[in-house]
């Protein structure tokens, strides 16, 4: 029922930023704590940054933690994702999705591409 859609994603060199963006359609995202997610090609989907629904707690994958920072609009039935000090090795296709994760909503995801 729930329909999510990334975007924001693109080309940038090492030490840049990206803000990546995902919307909501079909349910509202505060009804649930929120997640981004994100693979790599050969690798499997993993864990990058998740937010709660109350009172807006963030975790971490320690890869990223101190560069990139996740946050809500409950109002906008958004959830983004800052990401600064971007490493070649965060290239990979980032996906927003409710946390845990549930298996019918991934989207299309956005391409990450840091070059060095």
């Amino acid at each position: 029922q729930v329909q999510l859609v990334e975007s924001g994603g693109g080309l940038v060199q090492a030490g840049g930023s990206l803000r990546l963006s995902c919307a909501a359609s079909g349910r509202t995202l505060s009804s649930a704590d929120l997640g981004w997610f994100r693979q790599a090609p050969g690798k499997e989907r993993e864990f990058v940054a998740a937010i709660t629904m109350t009172g807006g707690v963030t975790y971490y994958a320690d890869s990223v933690k101190g560069r990139f920072t996740i946050s809500r609009n409950n109002f906008k039935n958004t959830v983004d994702l800052q990401m600064s000090s971007l490493k070649p090795e965060d290239t990979a296709v980032y996906y927003c999705n409710i946390y845990p994760a549930h298996s019918d909503y991934w989207g299309q995801g956005t391409q990450v591409t840091v070059s060095s």
